[in-house]
């Protein structure tokens, strides 16, 4: 593929100005292997590492390279492994804290144009995680568009359609069936040459039988559903970016049993800009949507107009949300005096030596 099929760009080429002293090329990350990337260039397909001073500098995992990611690599045909320099400035980017008590941002894709949310009309059926995927999407900078799949497995796709609308404002819903091919070609508006989707959903979703729906071939492993809790085992075990016959470029990423929220909290308002909505009605600018008196929201759920349920979900994202703002806010306070610490040794090491002291 040449860096054009890959959705190379004039800003792009500009941007990559910086680095046309160097050795580096351009060329965009389709695969993470352990330490290694696979990295497409317009001459070849490298498996790289990252460089010893890219990673000295890196402080979190987040600025590593992750798929879709556009790098500065160095190819070295004849000194060993080809080398990444650096990650030119995403223009998007779907990520999760990751699992665990760590406080840290795993990226799953970057630099991707569309989200498609895929959840099945099986058990897998579920508004409440719908938000919870909707207030990430918003976060990425990517449109997100909801995929309602396995459609003849429900006997009111079109109900449940609507319910799925009834949350997911601003986002594109669309309901589709891979076994009998129904719904597809609502998705090929979003399928241009160049152009990047990325795919996520939990287990047994659906998102490799739909990918190999989309390209006409069996490109994706896919598995069966367990009847007992609807899900499946986690066919696809890397993200990879691959380009279909339309031209467009889809990432397809492994089912999430666990996705916890890395955001802001400007996706959580703009999944749920009803409530936000509502809440401009409140007596007090910094109404919490709990015990205050004239609460514009609470009024909405006493009148219907507000699903309880809903806005229940809302309160237990914006509490996560919140609770991660402030480990984060912990973790660079002692990343900086961690920082302070190491240079004030460094400092007085020169100290001693420039005295003449042994140490």
């Amino acid at each position: 593929m040449r860096l054009t099929d890959l959705g190379w760009t004039p800003e792009r080429e500009t941007e990559f100005k910086q680095y046309e002293a160097t050795d580096c090329v351009p060329g965009r990350v389709t695969s993470v292997l352990s330490q290694y990337y696979r990295v497409e260039t317009d001459n070849d397909s490298l498996l790289a590492l990252v460089s010893g001073p890219m990673r000295t500098k890196t402080s979190v995992s987040a600025e590593l390279p992750s798929v879709g990611d556009w790098v500065a690599i160095e190819p070295r045909p004849t000194e060993g492994d080809p080398l990444i320099h650096s990650v030119m400035k995403r223009t998007s980017s779907f990520s999760r804290k990751v699992s665990g008590k760590v406080t840290d941002e795993q990226v799953l894709a970057s630099n991707i144009d569309t989200l498609f949310i895929v959840t099945g009309l099986d058990r897998d059926f579920n508004l409440r995680r719908i938000e919870r995927y909707l207030a990430l999407a918003w976060e990425s900078g990517a449109d997100p568009v909801v995929v309602l799949s396995k459609a003849d497995l429900h006997t009111d796709a079109a109900g449940a359609s609507k319910e799925v609308q009834s949350v997911a404002p601003g986002a594109a819903v669309l309901v589709v069936s891979a076994l009998e091919g129904t719904g597809l070609e609502t998705l090929e508006q979003y399928l241009a040459p160049g152009k990047t989707i990325a795919i996520i959903g939990s287990s047994g979703a659906g998102k490799s039988t739909l990918i190999n729906k989309i390209i006409g071939e069996e490109v994706q492993q896919t598995g069966e559903v367990r009847e007992k809790d609807g899900r499946g085992r986690h066919v696809t075990t890397r993200r990879e970016l691959i380009q279909i016959p339309s031209g467009a470029l889809v990432i397809d990423t492994p089912g999430m049993r666990e996705l916890q929220v890395w955001s802001d909290g400007e996706g959580l308002r703009m999944a749920f800009e009803d409530i936000e909505g509502f809440a401009a009605g409140c007596r007090f600018s910094d109404c919490t949507h709990t015990n205050e008196p004239a609460c514009a929201v609470k009024g909405a759920i006493e009148s219907g107009e507000l699903d309880e349920h809903r806005f229940a979900n809302y309160l237990k994202l914006r509490d996560e949300i919140e609770r991660h703002k402030g480990r984060k806010d912990e973790s660079a306070r002692r990343a900086r005096e961690k920082s302070k610490y190491g240079n004030m040794k460094k400092a007085w090491k020169t100290h001693r030596k420039f005295k003449g002291y042994n140490d």
